[in-house]
């Protein structure tokens, strides 16, 4: 029968997509949501104003729309509103910045960042009102404590925070990907189970009043694509 609702494929449910497609003007949506996009930054200057709980759980939500390999989902979300932990978590982490700082970084590294204004201090992991730190699961355990194989994990957790950025500038906040690498003490910190693995730490929250970033260019279409049409 045309246009069932649902059908049943190798004995599992299929919903009918079609009732979901009803985007109109595509491409001045495509323009519009590209331009909204273009003005996404990375902030470093937080203020400490609050954030309701409720954008952070809607932001999580839509991080977690990702597609992911065989639909495992293999990703975990540790939001933190500590004061502690937030205190915790910037002590360790900017001992293993200060590392890399003074030694792990080539001076090829070095130099790149320089136009970016960073270096091991690390303030707005106390300030921002909430850190969000993913985890990705390389498997997953059972009630028996048996693994549970997840596939293309990498790809799908850098999917999902690919979705969490996205999601965070569509709120109107701002964030900062992070990964003070190695990440170890953050499993330590959160006491997560022995499955998970730290993959980015984003603080998540308004800019200050004053907000300065580096003033750096895209890399343009022609840069970044080729359209194969013949």
């Amino acid at each position: 029968m045309a246009n069932e609702k649902y059908k049943i494929i190798d004995g599992h449910k299929h919903i009918l997509y079609s009732d979901y497609l009803k985007v109109k003007n595509i491409e001045e949506k495509s323009e519009s949501f590209f331009q909204e996009m273009d003005w996404r930054r990375s902030v470093r200057d937080f203020s400490d104003k609050p954030v309701p709980k409720s954008v952070i759980e809607n932001i999580i939500k839509t991080a977690s729309t990702a597609p992911s390999g065989a639909h495992k989902q293999p990703w975990f979300f540790c939001v933190i509103e500590s004061a502690e932990l937030k205190s915790q978590i910037r002590k360790a982490a900017e001992e293993e910045e200060r590392k890399s700082y003074e030694g792990r970084m080539s001076k090829e590294w070095l130099n790149d960042l320089k136009p970016l204004g960073t270096n091991h201090s690390k303030p707005f992991l106390e300030i921002a009102p909430y850190l969000i730190i993913v985890f990705k699961k390389p498997y997953d355990l059972s009630k028996e404590e048996e693994k549970l194989q997840n596939y293309y994990v990498n790809e799908s957790v850098g999917i999902a925070c690919g979705m969490l950025i996205t999601a965070i500038h569509q709120a109107g906040l701002v964030t900062l990907t992070h990964t003070p690498s190695p990440m170890n003490f953050l499993t330590k910190l959160l006491e997560r189970p022995s499955n998970e693995r730290a993959f980015l730490l984003l603080p998540v929250g308004y800019p200050v009043t004053e907000a300065y970033v580096p003033d750096i260019e895209r890399k343009n279409l022609d840069e970044v694509s080729k359209f194969y049409s013949k």
